[in-house]
């Protein structure tokens, strides 16, 4: 019997174990006992193999009656039936859970466009004379590709077709390359837009938008751990992650490129406007020259429109207040404040003293014509355009110096490579910042961005000539069974923390937590370390909906805040997929990982990468302002 069945197996024991040692004799047992009896066996049938969803409505349904047995079998029949409908009408009507299937059908979109292969290939082209450039452009792709679907399966299942052999052959470790692989495909949970966020503020009352803004930085953060990690181990073993040779890092350029460089220069911009303006572009048509021309140019245009679009906000005039009539009780605070101070009573000023008579300036403006006058009055009422601050213009000095430096090392091979990031890298990195700055922006609401983001994948598809019937009912297939899953999901969960709630589970756990007087660090300590627990045996989806409700009601009493406790949530939940022996993004490379790689050696590789995850969480509670500052921001 292998080792997992043991794990699963001693565990299921312990819990067993633990029931009968606690639980008091059937005489003395009460509701609050029928509480935590229904909770360990969640545990015990979820990993026996019961579906959880409706292992949740079943347990749910029956301990509702019986803690509603005392009150007759007609009456604790209708209270159970009225409590399933009301929990189930509550979930229906959440609106916060319609983006889930769109954003699942915007995933699979996504990867059967295949873009996967494009993005790798570049990025590792890209990242050629970086130590660990395999693993590196592995774990970049594995985040770009995760966070545009948000399926680990699907991405860790892809990498180890794509990725895997392309590092063994290049003669890196099967442990780095395992972990980097697993790792990276975790990412999505994190990192927006997530399914897993979703869930989390559904269940907490938690603005998605808000948490969306909150994990955009940890995620971030978590990748740069793991490229850094990777970089480190190729620095100190170069045996575990060998550079590619100059065969693997070459490019092969067109013919254009090819002519341009042996006749006038290997860069790529004096080189193609060497072509345009001389006779040496004889065999090259002037359209493909002004084609490449645009592309090589492309970067600094776009820093010129982006500089642009910045002198013309930090410019723009302050608002004026408008003059004119106040409406009664809204007069300005200076206008209150002089009244006040007037004294109430006194009697009023002499009006006119030595001023001009008003006849006198009537006959003086008659003297300019009307329009002139008009242009001079609206000339004075204009604001004037503020001065740009300095910043603005060191960032656009050191901009400018940065390009500089660009276009001087913009090769013709590096112009291939960015053409390679243009058609696979950028329109996944455009879709994926438009969905995510529609929501954190609040130009649209989490349903609707996700509504646009598979609009986008459609139109990604059709791109990349990948769409057709078969795809997209495969597509909608597997979003409509994945999203009944966890809207079953929810359904079960409502029911089940219902029934524990009203058996006194919550209240006792409450008292026993709150009895043991610690403090907020040792509370925030003591819930990450049985969450991590819990992702051991369970998936995160159980872990959000029936471990969370026990969790959230003690925040106040600590005065945690639930943003930045679901932010911890969703990084420690990564373990999940990590964490031996149920860690699922194992199995997943191991079904296509070649024969020789063997579970051990995949679950050896990703210990190092738990280790930067537990080493990011505690980054993130030491510096909470990496997950709040942004939602402080702008909001």
């Amino acid at each position: 019997m292998r080792k997992e069945v043991w794990f699963g197996l001693s565990i299921l024991a312990a819990i067993v174990i633990a029931l009968v040692v606690l639980m008091p004799a059937p005489a003395d047992i009460t509701n609050g006992h029928l509480g935590l009896l229904m909770l360990a066996l969640i545990v015990v049938t979820i990993m026996l193999g019961f579906p959880t969803a409706f292992t949740l409505m079943g347990m749910g349904v029956m301990f509702t009656y019986l803690a509603y047995r005392g009150m007759g079998p007609q009456i604790a029949i209708a209270q159970t039936l009225d409590l399933m409908v009301l929990r189930t009408y509550a979930v229906m009507t959440n609106d916060v859970l319609i983006a889930v299937p769109l954003f699942i059908f915007m995933g699979y979109l996504v990867e059967r466009a295949n873009l996967i292969e494009k993005l790798f290939k570049s990025l590792h082209l890209a990242m050629a004379r970086v130590p660990g450039s395999l693993a590196v452009a592995t774990v970049i792709t594995c985040a770009v590709f995760a966070t545009a679907t948000g399926i680990v399966g699907a991405v860790v299942t892809l990498m180890g077709l794509l990725a895997l052999p392309a590092m063994l052959k290049a003669g890196y470790s099967v442990k780095l390359s395992a972990g980097a692989i697993t790792a990276g495909g975790c990412l999505g949970i994190m990192i927006p837009p997530s399914v897993l966020l979703i869930v989390y503020g559904a269940v907490a009352g938690v603005s998605v938008v808000k948490l969306y803004a909150g994990a955009f930085f940890p995620g971030i953060m978590l990748a740069l751990l793991y490229v850094i990690y990777i970089m480190l181990v190729a620095k100190i073993s170069p045996k575990s992650a060998p550079p590619l040779s100059e065969e693997e890092r070459r490019v092969t350029l067109p013919e254009f490129a090819q002519i341009a460089k042996d006749t006038i220069s290997n860069r790529a911009l004096p080189g193609l406007i060497g072509a345009i303006k001389g006779k040496r572009n004889i065999n090259v048509p002037m359209g493909t020259l002004f084609n490449q021309l645009f592309i090589t140019l492309l970067p600094g245009l776009v820093f010129v429109a982006i500089m642009g679009l910045s002198y013309k906000i930090v410019t723009a005039p302050l608002p004026q207040l408008e003059s004119g009539l106040i409406e009664m009780g809204f007069a300005s605070d200076s206008d209150t404040s002089s009244h006040f101070q007037s004294g109430g009573l006194q009697e009023p000023e002499v009006e006119g003293g030595l001023a001009e008579p008003e006849g006198a300036a009537v006959a003086e403006s008659s003297v300019k014509p009307p329009a002139e006058a008009a242009v001079e009055e609206a000339a004075a009422q204009a604001p004037e355009n503020r001065p740009a601050p300095t910043g603005f213009w060191i960032m656009l000095a050191i901009g400018s110096v940065i390009f500089a430096i660009f276009y001087t090392m913009f090769t013709f091979a590096r112009l291939e490579i960015f053409k390679m990031l243009l058609s696979s890298f950028f329109p996944l990195a455009i879709m994926i910042l438009a969905v995510l700055g529609s929501i954190v922006f609040g130009l649209a609401t989490p349903s609707e961005a996700a509504a646009m983001g598979s609009f986008g994948g459609i139109l990604l598809a059709l791109a990349y000539r990948r769409l057709n019937l078969a795809m997209m009912k495969e597509s909608v297939y597997l979003a409509a069974k994945t999203s009944a899953m966890v809207c079953w999901l929810f359904v079960g969960s409502s029911i089940f923390s219902a029934a524990f709630a009203l058996l006194g589970g919550q209240e006792i756990i409450n008292n026993w937590v709150l009895g043991m007087d610690l403090t907020p660090v040792q509370f925030m300590i003591l819930a990450q370390i049985v969450i991590f627990l819990l992702g051991w045996p369970l998936e995160w989806t159980e872990i959000i909906v029936i471990f969370m409700p026990i969790f959230l009601p003690l925040l106040a009493h600590y005065q945690i805040d639930p943003l930045f406790f679901g932010l911890l949530v969703a990084m420690n939940l990564q373990t999940a997929f990590l964490s031996p022996p149920v860690a699922m993004s194992a199995f997943y490379l191991k079904g296509v990982a070649p024969s020789h790689v063997t579970l051990n050696q995949i679950f050896a590789g990703m210990l190092p990468f738990m280790g930067i995850q537990i080493v990011a969480i505690v980054l993130l509670y030491l510096f909470p302002a990496i997950g709040l500052w942004l939602p402080s921001v702008l909001y």
